[in-house]
């Protein structure tokens, strides 16, 4: 059999780019033989990620409308029509280039044209929705592409596509699966009767949970009855939350059950060893959190396309699965009172975790690979 290609469209977040990763990754081991061009914008973090984990990486400028009512958006949106005029024939320039046996969206706003043109072009196409409630774009595409794949049961409803959804799960990454969790507690320095509460506001952080996590560190420093790891999101903000500590009398510099950092690097040991993790609702982490059975507290963030990350938070609680804590009610009191609730009740936290497990699908990098597959026989 011939070395296939596989172009893969992705972008925007963490949550679209590292999926794809996963999978291309899946695939080589696979396929060694097999080639990968990824597409991505070219000042989106794809940018970086992208190149560095070895692939070949092309780009077509695309952004976002704006819903705002100003002139810089009525500005901003004339930009995007134009890109959008200028993206699809940028799309087929690469697709005919490359020529790959299959192209696969896995979400941000280069899957659009890019997918679309793949489709007029014949090639065959997949799409991965990661949320629980799809984005426009997604939905739009699944009327065009030859597999849809989902994370999330209740995705479902919001399709019309050309064939029914296949559900797969998100792909994850095998350190995180591979994680024991007394190894990973031994080597963060956690005593064994101590929890460990892992707190984080995502990749470019999140002010209001780093506000809330201060004011609660603050009000826990007392009590000592757990231990604390808190990723800001960059260096500002964490120096912002050492000295807003200060000011209430806790040196977190000092203090050992208190870590502060800008970003976790070692997120497999951090995450395998937490108790609690408390963070924003993105799929690819709350896919993590699900297949190392984690107690979450979910705060999702309300700004977001179709407020998706509620809805991502959302399917897991009426599974018992997680605790949401939306936004408008954070406060520091009522995330402290939250992460009392899970301490004081082990039975309750691991209850909420098993849960959690039962709803991962561990093999999601199987299940996508198959049906990549099934579209390229075709």
């Amino acid at each position: 059999m011939k070395a296939r290609k596989y172009l893969f469209a992705a972008g925007g977040t963490g949550g679209h780019i590292n999926p794809a990763l996963a999978v291309a990754g899946y695939i080589r081991q696979r396929e060694p033989q097999a080639e990968f061009l990824f597409v991505g914008t070219p000042d989106r973090m794809e940018a970086r990620l992208i190149p560095a984990a070895g692939y070949a990486f092309e780009t077509i400028e695309i952004s976002g409308l704006s819903r705002r009512k100003s002139l810089s958006a009525l500005r901003h949106n004339a930009r995007v029509l134009l890109q959008l005029q200028r993206s699809g024939a940028r799309a087929k320039k690469i697709i005919r280039d490359f020529a790959p046996d299959a192209v696969l969206g896995f979400g941000g706003y280069v899957s659009g044209p890019v997918l679309r043109a793949a489709a007029k072009l014949g090639v065959p196409t997949a799409i991965h929705e990661s949320n629980a409630f799809p984005g426009v774009a997604n939905k739009a595409l699944a009327r065009l592409a030859d597999a849809v794949m989902i994370t999330e049961e209740d995705a479902r409803t919001h399709f019309r596509p050309k064939n029914p959804c296949i559900l797969t799960g998100m792909p994850i990454r095998g350190e995180l699966l591979a994680a024991d969790p007394a190894v990973s507690r031994f080597e963060l320095g956690i005593a064994d009767n101590m929890p460990l509460v892992f707190s984080m506001g995502g990749s470019l952080g999140a002010r209001v949970l780093n506000l809330a996590v201060t004011e609660m560190l603050a009000s826990k420093y007392a009590a000592r009855d757990c231990a604390f790891l808190h990723s800001a999101g960059n260096e500002e903000a964490c120096e912002g939350i050492r000295s807003a500590l200060l000011t209430r009398g806790v040196d977190a510099e000092k203090e050992p059950l208190i870590t502060l950092c800008a970003y976790v690097d070692e997120m497999a040991r951090v995450l395998s060893a937490a108790d609690v993790v408390i963070c924003r609702a993105g799929a690819s982490s709350l896919n993590e959190f699900q297949a190392l059975g984690k107690a979450s507290i979910l705060v999702p963030a309300p700004q977001l396309a179709e407020n998706h990350q509620y809805h991502n938070a959302m399917a897991l609680v009426k599974r018992g699965a997680a605790v949401i804590l939306e936004e408008k009610d954070l406060t520091g009191e009522s995330l402290t009172q939250a992460v009392d609730a899970l301490l004081s009740d082990p039975a309750k936290r691991c209850e909420i975790g098993e849960n959690a497990k039962k709803t991962a699908v561990l093999d999601a990098s199987e299940r996508i690979y198959q049906v990549i597959q099934q579209i390229v026989r075709k």
